[in-house]
């Protein structure tokens, strides 16, 4: 269960990091108040998460998980490039983010 809570904190962090394009520089009420709910939904997963992962592998998982959901919603969304060694540098962030998952042991606890 705390994998499932760190990974839904990461896609709600993809839809602030995407939303906050949407809210005008929280000039937009509806799209400012939905970046602000992810927000805080995203926090509250994430301190559920580390009860039971260590807080450096589920931050690092974390903020990858932000980190590719903003760079493939860019793409799709909003024309961003990905040329060849930007698409290589995501499939890494990619690989990271597995093997900080794999070599957490079933409850986060790999190395304790």
């Amino acid at each position: 269960m705390p994998w499932l809570f760190l990974v839904l904190a990461g896609l709600l962090e993809v839809g602030w990091a995407v939303g906050l394009k949407f809210t005008d520089g929280f000039r937009r009420p509806l799209p400012s108040l939905l970046v602000a709910a992810s927000m805080a939904g995203s926090v509250v997963l994430l301190a559920w998460a580390v009860r039971s992962i260590p807080i450096g592998t589920a931050y690092a998982v974390w903020v990858g998980i932000g980190a590719l959901g903003a760079v493939v919603l860019g793409v799709l969304l909003f024309d961003e490039p990905l040329p060849p060694l930007r698409a290589l540098f995501v499939a890494l962030l990619v690989v990271a983010i597995a093997g900080l998952k794999w070599t957490s042991g079933p409850a986060g606890d790999a190395g304790s």
